[in-house]
């Protein structure tokens, strides 16, 4: 008797796949300086529905003053002993209401893992933004009803949390919690895994995502998608988010923020030099 051999469906393409669908509903780790306190189990002052409303008249009100963006983003691949397979740092520029085009500044490490993770990444949030391929993803009544479960300190934002619940079981939802600013009715933090299973391949996916206040609005601070792959291990793809200029008005970098004050929003480069170094691995497998 001959038995077939199975064949061993490359590391590399399914954290693209895994990617692909968790970066439509985001992922990360808390950014510096911005621990959890314990959750207090308290009656919040909103129901759910309540809550839901406060947050999309916020993203409205968001969205009509945020006209444009620009911001460096350094995307990182690596296992969960340190090991980094790719880096890549771009510099995303956003213009109203929907278009984002993508600058590559600097890469390392293995091409394989860039071409078939990062770019298609970064291809798909470009058509995604643009129309080409929209998915319905966004965290609305929709998609999600919200179950308040308490209040907890995000670093320095009282947050009300939210449980949210997926009306569907999509790939492209996701099942977690959602942190909400008491005062601004902004989302501080989502942390969750997909509502739908992605792939054999994958028995478990773990993102969160971290926003940051800079002047009148809130954008993404950090991502951390932690994929567990079978027969691979863990893979971790990491999203840091800085030196956003908001609402530019001059080629120099200056940007209008409110009224007529001017001023250049940049992210501590502190943070940055927080994290540790990684060891670097040029291995064109990126499977290990």
């Amino acid at each position: 008797m001959r038995f077939r051999k199975r064949r061993r469906q490359p590391g590399a393409a399914i954290l693209a796949a895994v990617c692909l669908a968790t970066g439509a509903i985001a992922a990360e780790r808390p950014a510096a300086g911005q621990t959890l306190s314990p959750l207090e189990a308290t009656s919040p002052p909103v129901t759910g529905d309540e809550l839901f409303a406060k947050l999309l008249e916020h993203n409205r009100t968001r969205d009509l003053g945020l006209q444009q963006y620009s911001a460096t983003r350094t995307y990182i691949v690596s296992n969960d002993k340190g090991k980094v397979y790719a880096e890549e740092t771009v510099r995303v520029a956003y213009q109203a209401p929907d278009h984002k085009t993508f600058v590559t500044e600097s890469e390392e490490g293995s091409k394989l893992v860039r071409d078939m993770v990062l770019k298609r990444l970064l291809e798909s949030e470009s058509e995604t933004s643009s129309g080409h391929a929209h998915r319905d993803s966004s965290i609305k009544p929709v998609n999600y009803e919200f179950r308040l479960i308490g209040e907890q300190d995000v670093g320095p934002h009282h947050c009300l949390v939210a449980e949210a619940i997926p009306r569907r079981r999509d790939k492209y939802l996701f099942e977690g919690r959602v942190w909400i600013d008491a005062r601004d009715y902004a989302i501080v933090r989502i942390a969750g895994q997909p509502a739908k299973s992605l792939s054999f391949w994958i028995t478990r996916v773990d993102f969160v995502r971290q926003y940051q206040k800079l002047g009148d609005f809130w954008l993404p601070a950090e991502d951390d998608t932690t994929v567990h792959v079978r027969l691979y291990g863990k893979k971790i793809l990491t999203i840091d988010h800085r030196d956003y200029v908001i609402n530019s008005t001059h080629g120099d970098g200056t940007e209008k923020l409110g009224g007529d004050a001017r001023a250049v929003i940049r992210t501590s480069a502190a943070r940055a030099e927080q994290v540790p170094a990684r060891p670097r691995e040029n291995t064109e497998e990126g499977s290990q």
